[in-house]
């Protein structure tokens, strides 16, 4: 099990908030995602097994070719580009415009230790699926005990 860093925490919680209120203070709130739940993209699942970290990305319109994933330590980055509108109609008059695009990068912090070289990474449907296998020194260990 991977120990809980209250300052790593603190850190993430701190960083989450600088983005949500990113742009405000110029008269309006420059960034509509920030009123539908924070505007962070791709949404991401994290759950592990006994042996296995597993990571959901929902990115609908990027092209998983295009999908840049990087792990350092226990950190996993997604960076990619999900094209947003439609290109060459600068005329057009936007009636709605929800569906966002431009260049994104998401880090997850992984709760422990995994094995650099067994990760599997695959895209159906718009869902990134990613899977880790933990290291040896992040899955519990059962000690014998002697009985004197």
């Amino acid at each position: 099990m991977a120990s809980w860093d209250m300052f790593r925490e603190l850190d993430t919680l701190r960083r989450e908030i600088d983005a949500a209120f990113r742009g405000v203070g110029n008269g309006r709130i420059s960034h509509p995602a920030f009123l539908s739940g924070g505007g962070r993209f791709p949404q991401v699942n994290l759950r592990e097994d006994e042996n296995h970290l597993f990571v959901e990305a929902f990115i609908p319109g990027v092209d998983p070719e295009e999908l840049e994933l990087t792990i350092m330590g226990n950190t996993l980055t997604l960076a990619g580009e999900r094209q947003g509108g439609h290109p060459g109609d600068s005329d057009a008059v936007w009636h709605r415009n929800e569906r966002g695009g431009g260049r994104f990068q998401r880090s997850i912090e992984l709760p422990g230790e995994i094995d650099n070289g067994a990760i599997v990474a695959g895209c159906r449907n718009g869902v990134l699926t990613v899977t880790m296998n933990k290291a040896e020194s992040a899955k519990p260990k059962k000690i014998a005990l002697s009985v004197s």
